[in-house]
């Protein structure tokens, strides 16, 4: 968050804090709401007050107009999102995040023990990428074999593919299941 931004998000919270303050003050009594008036008659009504007091709500409606309207963030940081621009002397070349989990995908798909396997993919800002794979496995699979040989499948693959370096692959296993049965199996019973 910029500093402008910032000091607004303060200020206003302080103005919300007193005014809801002062309005529970006045709901209960504490205060006489004629005495609040003629103080908010005099600030609007007296010749350098009133000027100051305009001069406040402008900014304030400028300052609102800009937090409301404008988008803080920016344009890099949507593509950060989005995927990894590399550049070099021919161009620039961007890797979506859905190419990297399509990747991590072909990568368990593989693996006849993984089953089912969902992925999403974080970037920090030196376009090292960490994976998260949810996994359903085959009952009959050793769960730590499998991850430790899927993880370092995916942080090839990946590598070789985009030579983006593969910071972490989190794996978490969802559930186990039996195997599925194969298409092209013919079994005949006598």
């Amino acid at each position: 968050m910029k500093i402008l931004e910032k000091m607004v998000l303060i200020l206003y919270s302080n103005i919300i804090l007193i005014l809801s303050v002062l309005l529970c003050i006045l709901i209960f009594g504490w205060l006489d709401i004629d005495t609040v008036g003629n103080l908010v008659t005099k600030l609007i009504t007296g010749e350098t007050s009133s000027k100051i007091v305009l001069g406040v709500s402008v900014v304030f409606i400028l300052l609102s107009i800009k937090c409301i309207f404008f988008d803080k963030t920016s344009k890099e940081q949507i593509k950060d999102r989005q995927g990894v621009l590399l550049q070099n002397e021919n161009g620039k070349l961007m890797i979506s995040k859905d190419t990297i989990e399509n990747l991590v995908s072909a990568a368990a798909s593989t693996y006849k023990d993984a089953q089912e396997i969902t992925t999403s993919v974080e970037l920090d800002k030196d376009n090292n990428v960490n994976v998260f794979a949810n996994l359903v496995v085959t009952n009959n699979a050793l769960i730590k074999d499998l991850s430790a040989k899927l993880q370092t499948e995916i942080k090839d693959k990946v590598k070789k593919a985009t030579d983006l370096d593969v910071k972490q692959v989190n794996i978490k296993i969802k559930n186990a299941v039996d195997e599925k049965p194969s298409d092209n199996v013919n079994e005949t019973i006598s």
